[in-house]
């Protein structure tokens, strides 16, 4: 039976994506603030976030293969409420010899309640008529959210102090967990529960899975380090937070353009040259001695990202249509981004940030050949003509 999810309950899923998607947003800032206001190290803050990502990733590993059995509702808006008392709590660490030890457990927990959140509105989202479209569109709306975000929080960090974004990410949070309360999609059944939770995954999805870690590992490593390879490269601060506010408007093109460009170019296609512009903008960042090069690079390098895993969730929600595996888009996001910030801080302390610029390189190489064996099964041509 096909779902009918109205406008509105597609609205609350982009919510719960927003919030759930806050550090594909405030990467940056959030390092740069765990650096300069609690004078982490690098690796300190990477770890920091890291330990955040991870969480959420392992709740999702755990919570997503139950999507079709857990009370939806009320697990998600749970989880963003935890995650909300976290970041307030988080917002009032300032000193103390145990700073680091309080952080970690602080996001250690909030990374748990956004793995709830996040999972159930991924499920949700695959679970929708043209889960694609779904992901475009919610893509889109992140992106403007971006650009908001990106706009503002510099200039709160600077006028009121580094809190203020942990203050900022209690507010998100809290309004995603007030409007899934309220407002959570009732989703039709494409199969009966055990029937949906006994079907085996396929291959070819399991290989999707893989590309996705491998770009947001390459993104989670990256991104971590825009705003500090900037200032500490002499680039003006205001100058640097501008690149930020261009990345945040360029972010609300991959959304309309992959809605757009569906049916014309294949997911196979874009899995394979995704990775490689996310490598050479990253290559590019973090050698770059002159702020031109830096800039363009820099404002462009979520792009293949975004754009990339729009069409890899649309092809995963294909290959199985139970929601689960798109339930899982939470681990397979947040397994790369929360490797990427404590691998990425640990290459910058030992070798410098020129050595994040060639890792990721090899990373983007894993990423083509996961891509490769998709291609090499047949399986996206099957799924295709059955859609």
């Amino acid at each position: 039976m096909e779902n009918s999810v109205s406008k509105g309950g597609m609205a609350v899923l982009v919510v719960g994506h927003i919030a759930g998607m806050i550090d594909m947003v405030a990467l940056p800032l959030w390092v740069g603030v765990l650096m300069q206001t609690h004078l982490f190290t690098p690796q300190m803050a990477g770890l920091t976030v890291t330990t955040f990502l991870l969480a959420v990733a392992l709740t999702s590993v755990v919570l997503s293969p139950l999507f079709t059995r857990l009370p939806r509702r009320a697990l998600a808006a749970a989880g963003y409420i935890v995650a909300a008392g976290c970041f307030y709590v988080a917002a009032g660490v300032s000193g103390g010899t145990d700073v680091l030890a309080r952080m970690l457990v602080l996001h250690a927990l909030a990374g748990v309640g956004v793995g709830a959140g996040l999972s159930m509105t991924y499920g949700g989202m695959g679970r929708t008529p043209n889960p694609h479209r779904m992901f475009a569109v919610a893509h889109a709306l992140l992106g403007i959210f971006a650009v908001g975000f990106l706009g503002l929080m510099p200039r709160a960090i600077q006028s009121v102090g580094g809190h203020s974004i942990f203050l900022a990410f209690f507010v998100i949070m809290l309004v995603a967990a007030v409007v899934i309360a309220i407002g959570y999609p009732r989703l039709q059944a494409k199969d009966a529960p055990r029937v949906a939770s006994a079907a085996k995954i396929p291959r070819a999805a399991w290989l999707a899975i893989a590309a996705v870690i491998f770009l947001t590992l390459n993104y989670g490593m990256t991104f971590s380090f825009i705003e500090r390879v900037g200032v500490e490269r002499g680039f003006p601060a205001g100058m640097v937070a501008l690149v930020l506010l261009a990345l945040g408007l360029i972010n609300m093109v991959p959304g309309p353009l992959a809605a757009l460009l569906e049916r014309s170019v294949s997911a196979v296609t874009v899995g394979l040259v995704a990775p490689a512009a996310q490598a050479l903008l990253a290559i590019v960042v973090f050698s770059a001695l002159d702020f031109a090069p830096y800039a363009v690079a820099a404002a462009f390098c979520v792009f293949p990202v975004m754009f990339g895993h729009i069409f890899l969730f649309g092809l995963i929600a294909r290959l199985d249509p139970t929601g689960r595996a798109t339930a899982s888009t939470p681990a397979m996001v947040m397994i790369g981004s929360s490797v990427g910030p404590l691998l990425g801080g640990t290459l910058v302390q030992t070798f410098g940030y020129s050595a994040v610029g060639a890792a990721s390189a090899v990373v983007a190489c894993l990423a083509i050949g996961m891509v490769l064996l998709i291609r090499q099964q047949g399986a996206v041509m099957e799924v295709r003509e059955a859609a």
